[in-house]
């Protein structure tokens, strides 16, 4: 895949169409009342979704790109559960968020895809660092010699 930008990226265009279309259209009909609850929290969730493309994408290591879309996956789990709740509390209608609900589903089929890519192409795998790994000391952290790394490690 050539590099020419994020703004190529077909599900960043996508997860940032659904942002705008979250903020501009459907945060101004929710109650005022909502403003620093379910409003805050939906704003934030939609937008983490192309934030975390992103940022995933910068870091041209594509272990690291996964990750950051799966991050970006659960900020679109989240941001489907903040449009769900809003329906069970009256402020959707059953056509906006059925609208919405094929949206989201069209965007995490991409981003699955996407992340699909990522591990076959393995881009960025010859990068300077890819390969070195961090170990520190774990008695440094206080756990005790009952402590086995591979509890926590990716291979």
């Amino acid at each position: 895949m050539a590099d020419t930008g994020i703004e190529s990226l077909k599900v960043w265009q996508k997860a940032t169409a659904l942002a705008v279309k979250i903020c501009s259209e459907l945060l101004p009909q929710l109650p005022k009342a909502e403003e620093w609850a379910l409003t805050s929290q939906l704003r934030r969730s939609a937008q983490s979704i192309p934030a975390n493309i992103a940022e995933g994408y910068g870091r041209y290591y594509y272990q690291e790109n996964i990750r950051f879309c799966y991050i970006a996956r659960g900020s679109l789990e989240e941001t489907l559960s903040h449009l769900l709740l809003a329906q069970q509390l009256g402020y959707l209608s059953t056509e906006e968020i059925a609208s919405l609900k094929a949206e989201i589903n069209e965007l995490r089929r991409m981003l699955n895809g996407y992340i699909a890519f990522l591990k076959r192409s393995k881009q960025g795998k010859n990068e300077p660092g890819a390969s070195l790994v961090v170990r520190d000391d774990p008695a440094v952290y206080g756990f005790g010699a009952e402590f086995d790394e591979r509890d926590i490690s990716d291979k």
